[in-house]
């Protein structure tokens, strides 16, 4: 399959090395998958450990790279296998250039995807509705603040139209504080004017999408580091703190590869010697944290 990775509902999932999915025969039974684990067996290629190295990016379909700051798309597309049903809604509060709304047409899963930026959210309903949609899925891209009632009451009407009162999947993909400026923006997250005001603009959006999320379904962080002022700020254990608080609990922690930073392409050796006069460890990985809400 060198392009779609959608699975009917009644079929048990392979993914492939490369961390797209394959089909196989099956009975698709599960709770809030479509995985039948009486054929686990199966499912060597569905990745379950806690370390992802994944060699590049899939760019397939519609996908992008051009966007920066884009998560690959094989994120969210395990994810999906793993913590979803075909036919359930994904919310995705930091959609970027749509990297979930394509995933989910090819999965079968309905996605509701926010955007602060209304240019970047043009481009991305553009680049999502050029992915065909096999399953007839909603593909719901809307520009506004994540944080604010207008997108909680937006993502509440679009559940209503599609008949549902909560989603199933929550995936957030926020800037890694300051490292990159995605816009002028007062109320962009990275433009925190500090780490304690990330973190509280960050719970903002926890808080307002969690209510929405059914309950014993899943919340997935994807969320880097940083290097500031001669020491490492741990952004994956400080935004984990902040989800605990909303009523979940963790689940897992995956350490993925990070390879292609565009920031330093090009720039090996030099971050090589900044490395070694500085006492420090260049980044290589980013976390994928799992969260299950329990209340």
């Amino acid at each position: 399959m060198s392009r779609s990775a959608a699975v009917p509902a009644n079929l048990p999932v392979v993914v492939r090395p490369d961390g797209r999915a394959a089909q196989q025969k099956g009975n698709g039974r599960g709770q809030v998958n479509d995985l039948d684990l009486d054929s686990w067996k199966n499912y060597e290629n569905i990745i379950t450990d806690s370390l992802w190295m994944i060699p590049e990016r899939d760019h397939t379909g519609a996908h992008s790279a051009g966007y920066h700051g884009n998560f690959i798309p094989q994120i969210p597309h395990q994810m999906m296998l793993r913590y979803t049903r075909k036919g359930d809604v994904v919310v995705d509060p930091f959609m970027g250039m749509g990297t979930t709304l394509i995933e989910g047409r090819r999965l079968g899963r309905h996605v509701i995807g926010l955007e602060l930026q209304e240019s970047v959210c043009e481009s991305a309903r553009v680049r999502t509705f050029q992915e065909p949609n096999e399953f007839g899925v909603e593909t719901l891209p809307s520009c506004c603040d994540s944080r604010t009632l207008a997108a909680r009451l937006k993502v509440a009407n679009a559940l209503q139209a599609l008949g549902k009162q909560k989603f199933q999947l929550l995936v957030l993909h926020p800037p890694y504080h300051d490292i990159i400026h995605f816009s002028s923006l007062e109320n962009d997250l990275s433009n925190a004017t500090d780490l304690d005001t990330y973190l509280k603009m960050f719970s903002d959006v926890v808080g307002n999408f969690a209510p929405l999320l059914e309950k014993d379904r899943y919340l997935v962080l994807v969320i880097g580091d940083k290097y500031a002022d001669g020491e490492w700020v741990p952004l994956g254990s400080r935004t984990m703190d902040a989800v605990l608080k909303h009523g979940f609990s963790l689940k897992s922690w995956i350490v993925k590869n990070m390879t292609g930073n565009r920031a330093k392409r090009n720039l090996d050796n030099l971050w090589r010697y900044r490395a070694l006069r500085g006492g420090f460890y260049i980044f290589k990985h980013e976390h994928v944290l799992v969260f299950r809400k329990d209340r």
